[in-house]
């Protein structure tokens, strides 16, 4: 046999037998990592409800709406739980099942000052008296996390009409925004007059200090475009209002996605700030339901979202609230929709984990 013969096949056994020695690299990396609680850490806590759209909607050449068929459709609107110490990687409660059987979507989840954790979400709230007072929306509290109350609806378009004197037909994602300046709680939600929540939407507002009486309902938010999932973050005297533009179809193309606008004013006027993406936008399109925070692991922020018509959830990076870029490994809940973020402390954490365990075979 030839030298050079021979030196081939050994570097091919000896490539042959380091192959086989090898682990196979895991299909989805994110995936395999473990929650991980330690003492004295901060934990994230990332509130939903899961979803599978049963069609996309779509506006052809002529103005008529189209309903296109997604596959297989689910709905669960009920409040998931999701627990991470980065911010990229979250652990669904309870098999990913809800963790309270309140009929809800959109489920903000933040504590007051007060500490008190209170809950406004979509539905939920709707009382006998709509044709009179306009939709509801759900509010609900809390001390630990674990037993909530439902306080009731509240109608929060009441005193609203558009021209001719029709009440708002829908309240959607509310939030609240505490204003440590005027010891106020400041509610923001969409509404709109028209047949469809996404049609010519905009961002409203009114104010408590009690959650008994609120101030009549004023627009907060009324750019150009339709918008939806609004909310808020303030850092260093400025207010960051991360939003949906709802407008899509053959006259504007495909436009359902994040944007932002900032104000030093927390009532505004905000100003809509460029984004780097499709003529404006600051994540992919379609994406809703976005919320912002620090991000755990380096200095700068995360911006999550749902992609909500392929029934995943995604992440953006950034270091001035401003300019962000996609975060690519990550993993959160299988239809996950429309999450909100807190902090909690390692105790907190472990008594949501006693009372709602995780399961090895979390899907």
């Amino acid at each position: 046999m030839k030298p050079i013969l021979i030196i081939l096949l050994l570097i091919s056994f000896t490539g042959a037998f380091a192959q086989t020695n090898k682990k196979p690299a895991p299909k989805d990396p994110a995936a395999k990592q473990q929650l991980k609680i330690e003492e004295g850490k901060d934990v994230w806590m990332m509130t939903y409800f899961r979803q599978r759209y049963p069609t996309r909607i779509e506006i052809d050449e002529n103005g008529n709406t189209v309903e296109v068929p997604l596959p297989d459709p689910m709905q669960i609107e009920k409040m998931h739980i999701a627990l991470s110490t980065d911010g990229r990687h979250w652990t669904p409660l309870n098999d990913n099942k809800p963790v309270w059987e309140q009929q809800m979507r959109d489920p903000y989840v933040r504590r007051g000052p007060d500490g008190l954790w209170r809950i406004l979400a979509t539905g939920g709230g709707m009382g006998k008296d709509r044709e009179k007072v306009g939709p509801s929306c759900l509010y609900a509290t809390s001390r630990d996390l674990i037993h909530w109350k439902v306080e009731g609806g509240l109608p929060l378009m009441k005193d609203a009409r558009d021209e001719s004197g029709a009440l708002a037909r829908n309240i959607w994602a509310p939030e609240w925004f505490y204003d440590a300046k005027t010891d106020e709680y400041i509610l923001l939600w969409s509404s709109s007059f028209e047949d469809a929540g996404w049609k010519e939407s905009r961002l409203w507002y009114c104010k408590t200090r009690d959650w008994k009486t609120f101030t009549p309902a004023k627009v907060l938010f009324a750019p150009s475009y339709s918008v939806i999932d609004g909310t808020l973050l303030e850092h260093e005297g400025t207010y960051y209002l991360y939003h949906k533009e709802e407008e899509f179809g053959a006259r504007t193309g495909e436009r359902r996605a994040i944007r932002v606008a900032t104000s030093e004013n927390l009532l505004g006027p905000y100003n809509i700030i460029e984004g780097h993406l499709n003529e404006g936008q600051i994540v992919p399109v379609i994406t809703e339901g976005p919320t912002a925070m620090k991000d755990p692991v380096k200095p700068g922020w995360l911006l999550l979202y749902d992609y909500c018509m392929t029934n995943r959830f995604g992440a953006s990076y950034s270091q001035d609230l401003l300019h962000w870029n996609v975060e690519e490994n990550v993993s959160f809940p299988s239809e996950a929709r429309h999450g909100c973020v807190s902090v909690l402390t390692a105790a907190e954490a472990r008594a949501l984990i006693k009372a709602y365990p995780i399961k090895p075979s979390n899907k």
